[in-house]
């Protein structure tokens, strides 16, 4: 309906503006176009579509990421409920420590994801290469008709202007460095969380019961995602997007949204710093919850007791 009005007006004003005797053509030539130039914080100029590549980049790294602290930070908490309204834990705990076993889950879930997205791909590539021997489909041609339509719009100098900012931009990417903190970040965050959502499952005896506990942990996520989206995209260098990028909780996603806009290396070493520290102490505060947490039953606990259980 917007774009209706939108040109519908459009039409009506120009009709309007002939009527009352108005040159059209002189009113478009008297338009102005501003472009804005940018710098980064050495210096460094950068374009309009060098944001929207830094944007995309780092949006799909920290929604990655969320995604995959939810996905499969659920599961580790439901195979802890399972192992201990089964009882399996009980036997288990008798030979390894808690601190082990929860580590040794966290891993575990983690390598079972991995190695679910490996499948996918697979799969994918099987599955294209069936329906283009089963339904004739010869993928390559379609290819290149469509390479052609690129090679006609490449002959517009306006379109191969644009094409050019998309490539500079893309090659004026710290891809090395996005590579590297993205891996460390994404670890670094991944096992922070999964910590959480594993104390969590030994906390209680059912998946109802989670639900007061994970609250205080989505929370900070999608605080993240918020900032990141609607304050880091605005100013990536200012005092919100820096802070947040420093609080371990937010750090993961605010972090690796702002590194495609220029982060110093300082910054990011004193942030992987603190998530590692923070890692470290959470699970211990964990493991401390879990120790005793797999072995209650038929009671949901309160905050007041987990407390208890970590003094223990």
């Amino acid at each position: 309906m917007s774009d209706l009005e939108s040109k519908l007006e459009k039409q009506l004003t120009d009709l309007k503006l002939e009527f009352e005797g108005v040159d059209i053509e002189k009113i478009k030539a008297s338009r102005m176009r501003v472009n804005i130039a940018q710098e980064s914080f050495i210096g460094e100029r950068t374009s309009k579509i060098d944001s929207v590549v830094k944007l995309i980049f780092g949006g799909l790294a920290g929604y990655l990421l969320f995604m995959f602290i939810i996905i499969y930070g659920n599961m580790i908490m439901r195979s802890v409920i399972e192992e201990k309204t089964s009882r399996i834990i009980e036997i288990i705990i008798s030979s390894v420590k808690p601190i082990q076993l929860m580590l040794g889950k966290i891993i575990g879930t983690s390598l079972a994801g991995i190695t679910q997205f490996v499948i996918w791909i697979i799969l994918g590539g099987i599955l294209m290469t069936l329906v283009s021997f089963v339904f004739g489909i010869d993928f390559a041609q379609s290819q290149s008709g469509q390479q052609e339509i690129i090679n006609q719009a490449m002959q517009n100098p306006d379109v191969n202007m644009e094409i050019q900012n998309v490539m500079n931009a893309f090659y004026n990417l710290p891809i090395t460095n996005l590579i590297i903190a993205f891996i460390l970040f994404f670890i670094g965050g991944y096992l922070l969380y999964s910590s959480l959502y594993a104390a969590i499952g030994a906390a209680v005896d059912n998946e109802t019961d989670t639900q007061q506990f994970l609250l205080p942990i989505l929370m900070p996520l999608i605080l993240a995602v918020y900032i990141g989206i609607f304050t880091v995209i605005e100013d990536p260098h200012g005092t919100v997007s820096t802070v947040f990028s420093f609080i371990p909780l937010t750090s993961p996603v605010v972090m690796l949204m702002r590194i495609p806009f220029g982060v110093p290396i300082w910054q990011q070493v004193l942030s992987l710093s603190l998530l590692v520290a923070t890692f470290i102490f959470t699970v211990w505060f964990a493991a401390k919850i879990y120790r005793v947490g797999i072995l209650m039953y038929g009671k949901k606990p309160t905050y007041r007791e987990l407390l208890k259980w970590i003094k223990y």
